[in-house]
């Protein structure tokens, strides 16, 4: 059995390891996904879902509230650390992929008390440590770590599947973008949206309020993400649907991905996507064979993503392409480049085989 640690703080890290989880499934590993919140007092739960639309309205209280946000492992009470050491022992949990650093400080406390642990790997979706594993500190000894990809030294050292189908061609694409601000929808895109509106651009965007869809620029197709639903609610990706102009949003239609999610058949489809450089967007690229336009990072580690998307030509940053007049013509090499890397020397390797490698067939079959 393998435990995928996540946080809903962050959709994403929580989503990849959403996907590790579905596809260690299909090939017969027994698989449990936590999220940490779920340890959590109501009441902070309460106050991080408060965070969280702060947020969203305002990208610099965003940048400000990571920087001095607290680990919310400190709240989780010793009962229900306890309680979750004992459902791991009768599931025969061995191994734990750690996706949030939030998770360290309380398999810390764990194993403080004389506990025995399951073996744990790190894996880092950003291309250096993200807030949560630098506010952790340094990893246990005995730990493995993996990253996604690395700003050190410039490569993509592993991955995760995101779908077992290969890129949409680039002629079978409509030219439209797809504008987004991440799980939490941070940053100035729904600002960039209408720019790029304004430019002839025919745009899919993702909204977390109705109101978002009814302000959006005219010819846009608005996917709401369902306001209600957190990760901590259930281990389902995350909901979206199609929000129509002047629909009434209680009547929204929305779906989930079974294999992945929803998004990232927007995104396959897409010929650019125009976020902020989160983690879990560049392993959409990467997948989706999608060009990031890149905007601006909500912290460091983002925009060592930044940089990192921009040398490996997968990615273009906004006023750059602003400077061409949005000219669509710039993104089809970036899309080339990524296409490149899924069939080239420089292809990463697939996390379920370096767990399959430590842990045997069985772990992986």
């Amino acid at each position: 059995m393998i435990a995928v640690l996540t946080s809903g703080v962050a959709l994403g890290v929580h989503v990849p390891g959403l996907l590790l989880a579905s596809r260690l499934r299909e090939r017969g590993a027994e698989t449990v996904v936590e999220v940490i919140e779920r340890l959590l007092p109501d009441d902070r739960r309460r106050s991080i879902e408060a965070s969280r639309a702060v947020f969203h309205r305002d990208f610099r209280v965003a940048r400000a509230g990571q920087r001095l946000a607290a680990d919310p492992s400190s709240a989780v009470d010793g009962t229900a650390l306890a309680a979750l050491h004992d459902r791991w022992t009768r599931l025969g949990v061995r191994h734990a992929v750690v996706f949030s650093g939030f998770w360290l400080g309380a398999l810390r406390r764990l194993s403080g008390t004389g506990l025995r642990l399951p073996h744990v790997t790190v894996c880092h979706v950003d291309s250096v440590e993200s807030p949560s594993f630098r506010r952790a500190g340094p990893t246990s000894p005995g730990t493995d770590v993996v990253r996604l990809a690395s700003s050190a030294t410039g490569r993509l050292p592993c991955t995760i599947p995101v779908t077992h189908r290969p890129p949409v061609p680039w002629a079978e694409r409509g030219g439209r973008l797809l504008v987004h601000g991440g799980g939490w929808g941070m940053g100035t895109y729904r600002e960039r949206a209408a720019d790029l509106a304004a430019a002839g651009h025919a745009l899919d965007l993702v909204v977390h309020e109705p109101d978002e869809a009814a302000s959006a620029p005219p010819g846009t197709r608005a996917y709401l993400m369902d306001p209600s639903w957190h990760p901590w609610h259930d281990d389902g990706y995350p909901p979206l649907g199609r929000l129509a102009p002047g629909q009434d949003p209680g009547s929204v239609r929305y779906r989930r991905g079974t294999a992945h999610h929803a998004s990232f058949d927007l995104a396959r489809g897409a010929a650019a996507m125009v976020s902020k450089p989160g983690g879990g967007t560049l392993l959409d690229s990467l997948w989706s064979a999608t060009p990031l336009v890149l905007l601006e990072p909500s912290g460091q580690h983002e925009e060592h993503n930044a940089r990192l998307w921009c040398e490996l030509g997968f990615g273009i940053r906004y006023e750059q392409w602003r400077a061409t007049g949005f000219d669509p013509a710039c993104l089809r090499p970036l899309h080339e480049a990524l296409l490149a890397v899924g069939t080239g020397p420089a292809r990463p390797q697939s996390l379920l085989d370096v767990l399959g490698a430590r842990e045997g067939p069985a772990c992986t079959r």
